[in-house]
């Protein structure tokens, strides 16, 4: 698992790195009560990610689709990237929560270290023993965000960002929680999204868009007149 981590930084880092070369919108980030946003907030191209922590195929779009968006779209600044979370159970409440962790434009990065390590925590995940599973729904809140954040990993996958203690104050904002929690119930009720992942663009959901090959042409057709679409080669993860 060490090793997986050291590899997940790595490419987060480079992913960083190479995006700091191709303009600033990637610094400008806002942050809202439920919502995490990165780009030009005049971006002719408004897109908003309803996505889980816990759904594979939200990870795969995470690891082609939004490393794509930081290396050619939102650069431009053409394009605005919103992500809304989309809570499907206590894990993936438990990541968002980590996800939220320290200053707001540390955000973006937290969610990507959360997606590049998805295969390897899901994996953790399904092979957990009845014994944690236990801790996992006994004692109180933060008690049972505490061992889920241990058994899959999460505190050695922000090791090197967040001491434990500081960990332990977000895994404990319940204020924080049940928004996500409400937001989830209005995503559904207000938007009419019913899976992972979902997008909107400039405020209307897409129907059967469930990855980057499908979003991709969809953001292409709404680009400026004379902007030309770009279309990276994702960053390997394996």
């Amino acid at each position: 698992m060490r090793n997986t981590i050291r590899a997940v930084l790595l490419v987060v880092a480079a992913l960083g790195t190479i995006a700091a070369t191709k303009g600033n919108w990637l610094a400008t980030t806002e942050t809202g009560d439920v919502w995490h946003s990165v780009g030009n907030p005049d971006a002719p191209v408004k897109l908003a990610e309803y996505i889980s922590y816990t759904c594979p195929h939200c990870g795969d779009f995470a690891r082609s689709g939004e490393d794509a968006l930081k290396l050619a779209y939102i650069p431009t600044g053409n394009v605005q990237v919103e992500v809304r979370h989309y809570i499907r159970d206590d894990v993936d409440l438990t990541a968002a929560l980590l996800a939220w962790c320290g200053k707001p434009a540390d955000f973006t990065r937290n969610h990507a270290i959360l997606m590049h390590a998805q295969p390897q925590w899901l994996a953790a995940r399904q092979a957990t023993s009845a014994g944690q599973r236990q801790r996992w729904e006994t004692g109180t809140t933060l008690e049972r965000r505490r061992a889920m954040a241990r058994d899959l990993g999460f505190y050695e996958l922000f090791r090197d960002r967040y001491t434990t203690p500081q960990l332990d104050r977000c895994l404990a904002d319940d204020a924080l929680a049940d928004r996500l929690e409400a937001s989830t119930q209005s995503y559904r009720d207000d938007i009419g999204v019913t899976g992972t992942p979902s997008f909107t663009l400039n405020g209307v959901l897409l129907a059967g868009t469930y990855s980057w090959d499908m979003l991709a042409p969809q953001i292409d057709a709404r680009l400026p007149a004379g902007a030309t679409p770009a279309r990276p080669v994702p960053v390997a993860t394996d």
